[in-house]
């Protein structure tokens, strides 16, 4: 599964982006820090299984502040433009965008997370591949599905798996599902396209930051 590294390297490269002129090494950091404080969730698995990559890794909370701050901003008296202004808008946006994109879905496409809790209790793992065949014509794996006998379509059990309390996913903290010791395992980058993506994020972070201090 992507690290907490990966996460934020790919955060750092979505926020340096939509930033434009408004990046800052401060607004970068919290960019940054919003998509790492999602794996904040792996502690509570502590004491219950399945918290982890369902708490916080699910696209309820991020749409719910999304609408929030829409709402805010439709307002005549915004609460986020008059303490933060039009930058601040910005960057909770770009905050939003990169929590989404860089860690609930790039887990959701690694081995799964609960998209929908807490309204719909079920972790989807979208993990598959896509591709063009000159003998299959179109493929997709990500979503798979089952066809019944009366010809209805329903999400492969590959696709929809367990639940909160029955689903864990092994970590640094909590190796096992019963707690039984283990090696803890924390990882970096386990594969060379992980490690690709690390290098290019904090690469292109580090480097927007030397080019904005070296023009001030």
């Amino acid at each position: 599964m992507p690290s907490t590294l990966v996460h934020v390297a790919l955060a750092g490269l979505i926020g340096t982006a939509m930033l434009a002129d408004r990046f800052d090494a401060r607004v970068i950091l919290f960019v940054m820090g919003a998509s790492a404080l999602v794996d904040l969730d792996t502690f509570l698995d502590l004491w219950l299984i399945g918290t982890h990559r369902a708490v916080l890794h699910n696209l309820v909370w991020p749409t719910l502040a999304g609408l929030a701050l829409w709402w805010d901003l439709r307002r005549e008296e915004s609460y986020v433009l008059e303490r933060w202004g039009a930058r601040g808008a910005r960057v909770a946006s770009v905050a939003l965008v990169a929590v989404v994109f860089s860690h609930v879905l790039l887990d959701a496409f690694f081995n799964g997370v609960n998209l929908f809790w807490p309204l719909h209790d079920r972790f989807y793992d979208l993990s598959g591949q896509m591709l063009y065949s000159d003998e299959r014509g179109f493929v997709q794996t990500f979503v798979e599905f089952d066809r019944a006998a009366d010809g209805s379509r329903t999400i492969s059990n590959a696709t929809a798996e367990g639940s909160v309390g029955e689903t864990h996913y092994r970590t640094g903290v909590k190796p096992t599902a019963d707690g039984s010791d283990a090696e803890r395992i924390f990882p970096v980058a386990m594969t060379g396209e992980r490690f690709v993506l690390l290098l290019s994020g904090y690469g292109v972070v580090g480097w927007r930051l030397f080019e904005d201090r070296r023009q001030s």
